[in-house]
């Protein structure tokens, strides 16, 4: 494959990476904040599932791509930018994974006759926790990539 498509297929992957993390977790806040425990089910079925719809193959094809466009455009390592990058694609990896896991289990507790809301709160207070950070980091990487400057 040649510079420009892993480019754009990098670009893509970014955006619905992006997009769905700011999708879902905008959805799952509200559907939590509403008090509707059937509108709270409903979305956060629909956010596990949109995880491994969207976010799942963008996380497989970022480092893929990123790494053959660093290869073919022969990128060193020691790029401050490069590397800043890939740290915080690590920690967003970091806090993305136990997110999915809160968000199952969520979701497993809502599916239940009696939810144990005082669990899920805790639940989603970690999952907010988590969610911060790796929002920040997106956009670190967004501004690493554009700008190839620390």
């Amino acid at each position: 494959m040649d510079y420009m498509t892993l480019k754009l297929v990098h670009i893509l992957s970014s955006t619905i990476l992006f997009g769905t993390g700011l999708g879902t977790a905008f959805y799952m806040w509200r559907a939590q904040l509403s008090g509707d425990l059937n509108t709270f089910r409903i979305v956060a079925k629909n956010v596990v599932l949109a995880d491994w719809v969207f976010t799942t193959p963008a996380v497989i094809i970022q480092p893929l791509t990123g790494f053959a466009m660093m290869y073919i455009a022969g990128f060193s390592w020691q790029q401050t930018w490069l590397f800043w990058s890939i740290c915080l694609f690590l920690l967003v990896g970091a806090c993305w994974l136990p997110v999915v896991f809160i968000q199952i289990k969520v979701s497993k507790l809502l599916e239940t006759e009696q939810p144990d809301l005082a669990r899920i709160k805790r639940l989603m207070l970690c999952w907010y926790s988590l969610g911060v950070p790796a929002f920040i980091g997106v956009v670190g990487i967004f501004y690493l990539m554009v700008s190839k400057v620390v």
